[in-house]
This record gives C-alpha cells, sequence and structure tokens, in this order.
C-alpha cells in the first residue's frame, strides 16, 4: 500500500507518485507522475506544494512535463522503486 508523505519527508528526483482527488480535485481521474523536484520558494497554503514533475503513462514512460499544486498528505509514494534515470 502506498505511503503518506506525512511521514517520509520532502519528495526528491525520481519519486514515483500517484495523484488522486485526495492531492486536488483536479486529479478527479488519477494520474501517475514522475518526480523532477519540489518547488520550495513558491508561497503556498499550509499543507500545500508545488511539484515539477513528468506525467506518466501505462509503460511508464513521460509523456508530458508539469508544474501541479498538490495537498502533501493526499500525496502517495509508489510502492515500486525510484525510477531510474535513462
Amino acid at each position: 500500500m502506498p505511503e503518506s508523505n506525512e511521514e517520509s519527508g520532502r519528495f526528491r528526483a525520481g519519486d514515483v507518485v500517484l495523484l488522486t482527488d485526495a492531492a486536488s480535485v483536479q486529479f478527479r481521474k488519477p494520474i501517475v507522475v514522475r518526480v523532477i523536484r519540489e518547488i520550495p520558494d513558491r508561497y503556498t497554503y499550509d499543507g500545500w506544494l508545488w511539484l515539477d514533475a513528468y506525467q506518466l503513462n501505462a509503460k511508464g514512460e513521460a509523456v508530458a512535463r508539469r508544474e501541479l499544486f498538490v495537498m502533501r498528505a493526499g500525496v502517495r509514494r509508489s510502492t515500486t522503486a525510484r525510477a531510474t534515470a535513462r
């Protein structure tokens, strides 16, 4: 079962995470992304953060680069190992 980021700290490059409506209403249809970085220098509300990430398709290939505003507690880490650079 994916773990909440509440206990595990900041996101790092290569982390693969699942975004659902628990992270933001924009993810009513869940997506999987590979984190490029957490964007620390943008103002956010308490408990929210900006992620710079690649959206992944069903094969795990990057199909779009996105900047995402999400609720930290709603982001779920993938149970698979961290993605490796190609």
